[in-house]
């Protein structure tokens, strides 16, 4: 009897790391395309809005793909915390027809100066964002929504993203105190939302995880960050002369 007491808890251990080592990836990761480390899929210019200022600050973004999760994370630092915008593909392929609607309204000349009026008016998608202040503190998350829409700043017309403040995600286990995400503007040239694009389509994605797996790559195709012919008053973007 002393020895079957002392066996149990041996075959319990057994059999607790034996479940460990079988976890159903499908349950765990039901979005997953592939089992396979986050890597790098290049970098984007972007945007922000300056500190004190109606101007905007032109920043150079990094983009990761996650096979277990099938998102792209836009990695930045804004207003020193460090950010990863999280975009499922749901919402990378309403990017890509925002986008394409943008351009026909910019072609078309339909463009207003009414921000209250357009920062949604292509729609809205749920997002995803982490924050921290440094590498080795709490990483904090929130759900918030991303407006797609458009917004003039130096007299000039921009692609934008408006990720609204939302309320962290706190674990059972957290004691500290809930903060909210910052709201947070991006402002695309059309040129440049082309590059995102690219990186956001999942073709590409897929591509990239078969050729290169889990190998980390800075080759996005996003490299060619031309602006187009410069339009005709008031449609000139930013950055053209």
């Amino acid at each position: 009897m002393k020895q079957l007491t002392k066996i149990i808890p041996g075959i319990a251990v057994l059999l607790l790391v034996l479940s460990c080592g079988s976890v159903d990836l499908s349950k765990k990761y039901p979005n997953m395309v592939a089992d396979a480390d986050p890597f790098s899929v290049g970098s984007v210019e972007v945007q922000f809005d300056r500190f004190m200022s109606s101007k905007v600050n032109k920043v150079v973004i990094e983009t990761v793909f996650h096979p277990r999760y099938n998102t792209v994370s836009l990695e930045f630092k804004y207003e020193l915390l460090r950010y990863r915008q999280f975009w499922d593909e749901p919402a990378r392929k309403q990017f890509a027809a925002s986008l394409e609607l943008y351009k026909r309204d910019f072609d078309d000349r339909k463009l207003i100066d009414s921000y209250r009026k357009t920062r949604d008016v292509y729609g809205k998608v749920k997002g995803r964002v982490e924050w921290e202040a440094f590498k080795y503190t709490k990483t904090r998350t929130s759900n918030p929504t991303i407006e797609i829409g458009y917004k003039f700043k130096e007299n000039t017309p921009f692609f934008t993203t408006l990720m609204r403040s939302a309320k962290e995600v706190m674990n059972e286990e957290d004691s500290s105190s809930a903060m909210n995400s910052q709201q947070i503007n991006m402002y695309f040239t059309r040129a440049q939302a082309d590059e995102l694009v690219k990186i956001f389509d999942q073709a590409y994605l897929l591509e990239l995880l078969g050729t290169k797996k889990n190998a980390v790559t800075g080759e996005s195709g996003a490299g060619d960050t031309s602006e187009p012919e410069t339009p005709k008053d008031p449609y000139r973007e930013y950055g053209e002369p």
